[in-house]
């Protein structure tokens, strides 16, 4: 392992009324000292398409064309904008989700797991009669993933979603060439837009095709977007590149961490990836975004920030599924105290992460288990 790594544990409706699972899995309130009243109810608003995920790990190859391949692993979770949601909620972010869901099994399961299960808002939300939920099967190999998915546009929605509640701030994904119109009125009502943006299938790479990237305080990408977007070949390059366009850019480097720029207070900085042994790394990106909008809200230095959104991201990858592998504060803690006490340790590593420890109590434990993936829906609640 690099001197600079830590190693990772290896593991196999109104705010004020979230479930008592919910409270459970969060356990800290990152927003704690932060909060007055008149604030916004909500702390993340996000809307998207909600997936049900079906995971297959331990495949030791790509599937062969005309063969059968067993997976030594299974797991299903509701995914899509899920994964995001998730991520809030178990950081401890009082979250708001608007989403269509199917009227079948799959959506059902998918509504329980996120109302009941996470405690996220879903009164922005609707269940759609006669429309089956989106699948989507990935298969996880070699560190990576290979996913195939199936589903239809729901109807439209009535009304649209352009008025979304208040909130300090919201996740959106940009799409080229076109613009959501709720995220301009998120962005007037005073909520602060984090933005992440997928592949460009249309070859164009042109950043006035992401227009609503004028109405975000943070732009994440990864490294290649980033590169193509800007024209630059350095990852670094390029994030200093997108801050003509928007306040803060963090790009995302994979295995070798991630890089940001704040172009308001001047900071920069880099933080390595966690060294972990990787079972599935689906959801990841999405929970790398939640830890960073934790840190901003909380209003952390951006090292601060960027520490625990890869921290968060490599706690997850050890975890079947996108939405249930996110970490609550049980895991984040279990970790940090873990590390202490192997003498192996960079000092300087530790530090690093130091800014966890008035966070964590000291008696933190976890008293009600995180909902994990499992490998079939049928079960019924055991929580």
């Amino acid at each position: 392992m690099p001197s600079h790594a830590i190693a990772g544990e290896e593991t196999g409706g109104d705010p004020e009324h979230l479930t008592q699972t919910a409270r459970h899995q969060a356990q800290v309130d990152p927003l704690a000292a932060l909060r007055a009243p008149g604030d916004p109810p909500w702390d993340v608003y996000l809307t998207g398409t909600v997936f049900l995920d079906i995971v297959f790990t331990g495949l030791d190859t790509a599937p062969v064309r005309g063969t059968e391949s067993w997976a030594r692993g299974m797991g299903s979770s509701p995914g899509g904008v899920a994964n995001m949601a998730a991520a809030l909620a178990r950081l401890g972010l009082r979250t708001s989700l608007a989403a269509a869901f199917g009227d079948d099994h799959y959506g059902e399961y998918c509504w329980d797991a996120l109302a009941r299960g996470e405690g996220i808002d879903l009164t922005p939300s609707r269940t759609v009669p006669g429309w089956h939920s989106p699948v989507t099967v990935s298969m996880a190999y070699e560190g990576e993933r290979t996913m195939i998915s199936h589903g239809h546009e729901p109807p439209p929605e009535e009304p649209a979603p352009d008025c979304p509640p208040p909130a300090r701030a919201a996740v959106a994904s940009l799409t080229p060439g076109r613009r959501a119109p709720w995220i301009a009125q998120a962005a007037r009502e005073g909520t602060r837009i984090f933005a992440d943006v997928g592949w460009d299938d249309t070859g164009a790479w042109d950043l006035s095709g992401l227009a609503d990237l004028e109405h975000c305080e943070a732009f994440l990408p990864n490294a290649e977007e980033a590169m193509r977007y800007t024209g630059s070949t350095c990852p670094k390059a390029a994030a200093h590149a997108l801050t003509e366009h928007v306040p803060v850019a963090v790009v995302t480097l994979g295995a070798e961490g991630a890089y940001a720029v704040d172009r308001r207070t001047g900071e920069t900085a880099e933080v390595p990836a966690i060294a972990v042994e990787a079972l599935d790394p689906t959801g990841a990106g999405d929970v790398f975004v939640a830890g960073f909008v934790t840190g901003t809200l909380a209003g952390w230095p951006l090292a601060d920030r960027l520490a625990l959104a890869g921290l968060t991201a490599a706690l997850s990858v050890q975890e079947f599924g996108g939405s249930l592998s996110a970490p609550g504060w049980s895991e984040i803690g279990a970790w940090w105290r873990r590390v202490q006490s192997l003498d192996t340790q960079n000092p300087a590593a530790l530090r690093r992460y130091s800014f966890l420890d008035p966070l964590i109590p000291a008696h933190l434990d976890r008293p009600w288990p995180l909902r994990r993936a499992v490998p079939t829906i049928g079960f019924g609640r055991t929580t």
